[in-house]
């Protein structure tokens, strides 16, 4: 008889997260592709999904669809979701009782940021109200909580009683993420200057940035800026002294148009001190871009020796140098770490995690 370990893929159509909803496909694919000799992956998805991934042995389709499943499980209803071995890319899971020890039953979560308790100002109520409600959960329910990061971990342990249920396994870029062969033209679409540097974060923190790229006489670009921000980014740019011309303001980008971006960069500076995986900044060494990232402790996890990880008053000082004598260096640094993260290992994590469980 085979083991199952059954994923949940509740963005699977109805999209919440986008970064999330690529990761719990990724990961989901590379369990199938990592699954020890007698393992099987199967899918749990809400209403409404028609799932298509190869290698999946059977998809359990629930009777809600995903934000009425997302109410459900808050409360503790999980019926129709049956036992086994539950491994949930998120923190939307089955939390409920269970018994690991008679019946095999497991339950796993994942949190890949700590937005709903160390910035609930940039979420909604109401998800900030779900995401601290599920964990709460987790305390209670979950067989270990997973995190992509040591720095997560740590400050995780300061929140919440988890003790030894926590367990680390990173993320990594979006399987086959690359510059595509029509990038150029992509950029053109986008309206985006022949050379320009990529800046994310949160509106606060991007303000250093901003200097150092009018300090850099170079153009802007910024990513996943959310609806109705643009106002709010090019006055912050300007005040930094960089001119409105030069500050190009992009929301969230599909996977080949933010490959595009990214590729074309001279340089990505991360400014974000969040305890959160930081998506962007692994896309970008992925692709081999000179990485400046404020000092913080997911920085100095996840980034490493794959690029410039600086206090914020030197940032000025690393973006000089990333796009000048610094450069090839930097490029290079920066593939070579890319390589510690990829989906497959990550399964690998996975399926390890579940027989030590």
């Amino acid at each position: 008889m085979s083991v199952q370990l059954r994923i949940v893929l509740d963005q699977a159509v109805h999209v919440v997260d986008a970064d999330q909803a690529r990761a719990g496909l990724a990961l989901a694919a590379g369990l199938v592709q990592t699954a020890p000799r007698g393992c099987v992956v199967s899918a749990i998805v809400p209403s409404g999904t028609d799932l298509q991934l190869h290698g999946v042995q059977d998809v359990r389709t629930l009777p809600l669809g995903r934000r009425e499943l997302a109410g459900a499980w808050q409360l503790g209803i999980a019926a129709g979701v049956g036992g086994g071995l539950i491994h949930a890319p998120s923190l939307m899971a089955p939390l409920v009782r269970h018994d690991r020890v008679h019946d095999n039953d497991q339950t796993t979560i994942t949190l890949w940021d700590l937005d709903a308790w160390e910035n609930p100002g940039s979420l909604s109520k109401s998800a900030v109200a779900w995401q601290r409600a599920m964990l709460k959960r987790a305390v209670k329910h979950a067989d270990a909580v997973v995190v992509p990061s040591h720095a997560m971990a740590a400050r995780l342990s300061d929140l919440v009683r988890l003790g030894d249920r926590i367990r680390v396994i990173a993320g990594a870029a979006p399987t086959g993420f690359a510059v595509p062969a029509d990038a150029e033209q992509r950029r053109a679409d986008l309206q985006l200057p022949e050379r320009y540097v990529v800046v994310t974060g949160d509106a606060k923190s991007m303000a250093v940035a901003f200097r150092a790229v009018a300090a850099a006489d170079i153009d802007m670009v910024v990513l996943d800026a959310p609806d109705g921000t643009e106002p709010l980014l090019v006055d912050a740019a300007s005040a930094a002294g960089l001119p409105e011309r030069r500050a190009h303001i992009r929301g969230a980008l599909g996977n080949a148009e933010r490959a595009a971006v990214l590729g074309g960069a001279a340089a990505l500076i991360a400014t974000s001190e969040s305890t959160a995986w930081p998506w962007r900044a692994v896309e970008a060494m992925s692709l081999g871009v000179p990485l400046v990232a404020v000092d913080s402790g997911v920085h100095l996890d996840v980034i490493a020796d794959g690029g410039a990880v600086v206090a914020s008053d030197e940032i000025s000082d690393a973006v000089d140098d990333a796009l000048h004598a610094g450069e090839r260096r930097l490029r290079v640094l920066a593939a070579d770490r890319a390589r510690a993260f990829s989906w497959a290992s990550s399964a690998e994590r996975v399926w390890a995690l579940h027989a030590e469980l």
